[in-house]
């Protein structure tokens, strides 16, 4: 194998990175980090207007950026989506699978079958579904990188937060699974695992005081993290610069899980 030179590790020029719930948060800084880093990324979220407003961001600094929107909690909505990066022929050379739902918080004793359906059905089932997708197109293409986003969760469940923790647990599996399966096919296959980070996804916790200050003592950094701290670790996953990595699972938590 060739040396990578420093000024490579990070190039994604010539690379297309498919995103999910790429319109905010940790999604959309992914997206602005990997179009700077010269990949075409094709941003994708349910709703097409907040999907272009980021590509519509992107161009504005000089990147290559397309929007198609699709729910991966619905697979005829993951079918469409792929059908069109097919039929634009953008190829795929990453995707992040970021996409998530946590539409219940509180006991499990207590949760309806409706809201843990649908943490199943987007955070499981959509991951699965996104990944098969996604790598039958890498593997007619020769190879490409896969990047999971799960949580601290998926090794340390939070109180009102379990059916959550357990698909995120399960993300990771799933992780470890495709890797040692895709590898033949030069897939590779990680996982990002994002502590208390400032989103609307998580405002349950960093909107409320008293939670937050008990989160906070269980942070060696004492701070929650922003989406752009969270960023460059999924890119360094999709990266030459990993070459040599698959089926891992990396923390960025501000030291939670120390």
């Amino acid at each position: 194998m060739e040396h990578i030179l420093p000024s490579s590790l990070t190039d994604l020029t010539g690379k297309t990175a498919l995103i999910t719930g790429a319109s905010r948060g940790i999604g959309e800084a992914a997206a602005h980090l990997f179009a700077a880093c010269g990949a075409h990324v094709i941003v994708s979220s349910r709703r097409l207007e907040t999907c272009e407003a980021v590509v519509e961001s992107i161009r504005g600094r000089g990147g290559v950026a397309s929007a198609i929107d699709a729910h991966i909690g619905d697979v005829a909505s993951m079918d469409r989506l792929f059908q069109k990066v097919r039929d634009r022929g953008f190829g795929l050379d990453i995707l992040v699978n970021n996409a998530a739902a946590n539409p219940y918080f509180g006991p499990m004793i207590d949760m309806d079958l409706a809201a843990f359906e649908k943490t199943v059905e987007v955070n499981q089932r959509g991951y699965f579904y996104c990944t098969v997708q996604a790598a039958r197109i890498m593997r007619d293409k020769g190879g490409g990188a896969i990047v999971n986003v799960a949580s601290v969760n998926a090794r340390r469940a939070a109180p009102g937060q379990g059916v959550y923790s357990m698909t995120k647990a399960g993300i990771v599996s799933l992780t470890e699974g495709f890797a040692k399966e895709l590898a033949p096919h030069r897939i590779r296959v990680n996982a990002v695992l994002p502590g208390l980070t400032e989103t609307k996804f998580a405002s349950a916790i960093t909107g409320n005081a008293d939670l937050m200050k008990m989160m906070l003592k269980l942070i060696p950094l004492g701070r929650s993290a922003q989406p752009a701290e969270i960023a460059p670790m999924i890119l360094f996953l999709a990266s030459p610069a990993a070459s040599y990595i698959t089926g891992a699972s990396f923390p960025v938590d501000g030291g939670y899980l120390a």
